[in-house]
């Protein structure tokens, strides 16, 4: 196949790659030195309606969420500056070199800057953002799509309401109590040690070393973690005070809030094949935002080679949508219920 050559008014091969790879298809016609006139400083530079926009939220948004911050308005003031400058950075990276071309990509780059702007607000709401993000996402997408569709004139506006009862339906859950799944869940996780189950008891009675877990899912995401436990003992009656990571702010001459969680031992069997001992929790001033934990019961028994140690974690689920929190909070307690297990085995080697 003869190759194109520009002087007779056709583009070559390597023009062609260009013009498709700025986006710029010349019309018929168009001469050659015209097919890039002005592209190249809009294709490298944001338009000036993006630098005004990126212009309100630094010297506007950023500055109120910091005063707001500061001065302790309605509680918003449990979030480090990281959650502060993190977010605004990149949702002016968002704005600056996003460049949706449809409906949906307005809407999701409008969303991803809203919610990096709405951190700083939460405070460790923060966690339950991070969490939600997915689901807002999603969402946010299906109904841009069903606007879309509705109002767009395309072929697949008949078929799109069907999805206006499903997202009706889908906001009524935790209204009045309302719940597809059930509420009441246990996390369960477990590890095998090689030591005897005498052993495993004396490491449950004895306050454990806390690591920092290693699941990805529970480091990635600022959950609180346990810092050191107060107390000992496995008979009834017996209470562990475990700390956690304080509640920092930006308030001024303001301090770290303490966090803890208290237990009473209210089930204990230990024999010589293994045992039970199960925590009652009486007080809770760190996970009490996500879930309403109740008890906590550590198993083991025998097994051929050492120990297996099994911890429970019975609690209710405080967020709906029940399909979608519901999930995320069971794999949620079972990392935290496999790494007391861990921790606990560590003890016991």
């Amino acid at each position: 196949m003869p190759e194109s050559n520009p002087s007779d008014g056709h583009p070559g091969d390597e023009e062609v790659a260009a013009r498709y790879a700025a986006g710029c298809r010349a019309e018929p016609g168009t001469p050659p030195s015209a097919w890039f006139e002005g592209e190249p400083e809009a294709v490298r530079m944001p338009s000036p309606a993006r630098w005004i926009l990126a212009g309100i939220l630094v010297l506007g948004l950023f500055p109120l969420l910091v005063f707001v911050r500061l001065m302790s308005w309605g509680g918003m003031d449990q979030t480090a500056l990281f959650y502060i400058g993190l977010p605004v950075v990149l949702a002016l990276i968002v704005v600056l070199l996003a460049r949706p071309q449809s409906a949906l990509g307005v809407a999701m780059a409008v969303t991803t800057v809203l919610l990096l702007l709405s951190g700083p607000l939460l405070g460790e709401g923060m966690v339950c953002l991070v969490i939600a993000a997915p689901l807002i996402y999603g969402v946010v997408a299906l109904v841009a799509w069903v606007g879309t569709a509705l109002f767009g004139g395309g072929r697949h506006g008949p078929h799109s309401y069907v999805a206006v009862p499903l997202l009706f339906a889908l906001t009524l859950e935790g209204v009045a109590g309302l719940s597809l799944l059930p509420r009441q869940d246990t996390g369960v996780g477990s590890a095998e040690v090689a030591a005897e189950p005498e052993q495993v008891a004396a490491a449950l009675a004895a306050p454990p070393a806390y690591e920092s877990p290693e699941a990805f899912f529970l480091s990635a995401i600022p959950f609180p973690e346990p810092v050191e436990a107060v107390g000992e003992g496995l008979a009834v009656g017996d209470t562990r005070l475990i700390h956690f990571t304080p509640r920092t702010t930006l308030a001024l001459d303001d301090e770290p809030t303490p966090r803890h969680m208290e237990l009473e031992v209210v089930d204990s069997r230990v024999h010589a094949d293994g045992g039970r001992g199960g925590f009652e929790v009486t007080d809770d001033t760190t996970l009490a935002r996500w879930m309403d934990l109740r008890t906590a019961t550590a198993t083991w028994e025998r097994e051929a080679g050492g120990t297996r140690l099994t911890w429970e974690f019975d609690y209710t689920r405080t967020y709906d949508p029940s399909w979608y929190f519901g999930p995320v909070q069971s794999y949620a307690t079972d990392l935290a219920a496999a790494y007391l297990a861990d921790t606990f085995a560590e003890a016991a080697r």
